[in-house]
C-alpha cells in the first residue's frame, strides 16, 4: 500500500467514489478534497492535452492547501471523433450522447497529475481506453436515463452500471473506463519517490 512507503497524506483532487474506491487498490487512506477548477476555462489542441490540463490544474488547485502531501488530480473524457463529451446538461443530453455512442468505437481518456506538494514536483499523463458500444435499443437508453445515473458521468455513462447491456468490447484499461488508471497512477506516484 502507497501510505505505508511513504508516510505521507494522499489527497485526492475529486468527489468521484469511483476514483475514490479504486484509488483504495493502492493507498491504505485517502483524503478527498475536490477540486474547484472550472473545465470550460481550459484551451487545449487535442483531447489527451485537455485531459492532462485538467488533472494538472485540480492537483495544483488543491496543493496550495496541503504542505505535505501527495495531491492526485484526474480528469476522465469520453472522445467520439474529436468531440469531447463531458458529462450531460440534463436527462436529454445524456440521451443525445447515449444515442451518438451507440454501435460506435469511442475513446475514454484520463489525464491524471500526481504533485509532491512538498517538494513541488510533478507527474503526469494520459492514459487512453477504446470502448466499442453495441447497438443499443432506444428503451434501454431510455430507461438508463431516466434512473438518473449518466448526469454526473463523461460520456453520460458509467461503465460498471451498463456493460452487460451498452458494451461489445474493451481494448485497454478497463480502470481507466470506470475514472482512474490506477496502474499507470502507481507509476506515476513510484517516480517521485
Amino acid at each position: 500500500m502507497y501510505n505505508q512507503k511513504t508516510m505521507k497524506k494522499i489527497v485526492l483532487a475529486s468527489a468521484s467514489p469511483r476514483r475514490r474506491q479504486l484509488l483504495k487498490k493502492i493507498a491504505r487512506s485517502v483524503t478527498v478534497s475536490p477540486s474547484r477548477v472550472d473545465e470550460t476555462r481550459i484551451k487545449a489542441q487535442s483531447p489527451e492535452t485537455f485531459a492532462v490540463k485538467a488533472a494538472l490544474a485540480k492537483a495544483r488547485d488543491m496543493a496550495k492547501h496541503f504542505k505535505k502531501a501527495l495531491i492526485i488530480g484526474a480528469d476522465t473524457i469520453v472522445v467520439l471523433g474529436q468531440k469531447i463529451l463531458g458529462k450531460p446538461k440534463d436527462k436529454q443530453h445524456a440521451l443525445k450522447m447515449l444515442k451518438s455512442l451507440s454501435g460506435r468505437t469511442h475513446k475514454v481518456i484520463t489525464g491524471i497529475c500526481v504533485i509532491d506538494s512538498a517538494t513541488g514536483k510533478a507527474a503526469a499523463d494520459f492514459v487512453v481506453t477504446k470502448v466499442k458500444m453495441k447497438k443499443v435499443p432506444l428503451k434501454e437508453i431510455q430507461a438508463y436515463v431516466e434512473s438518473g445515473r449518466p448526469l454526473d458521468k463523461a460520456g453520460a455513462y458509467g461503465i460498471q452500471e451498463i456493460e452487460e447491456i451498452f458494451i461489445d468490447r474493451i481494448e485497454g484499461d478497463y480502470d481507466n473506463v470506470v475514472g482512474l488508471p490506477v496502474l499507470r497512477l502507481k507509476e506515476l506516484l513510484d517516480s517521485l519517490k
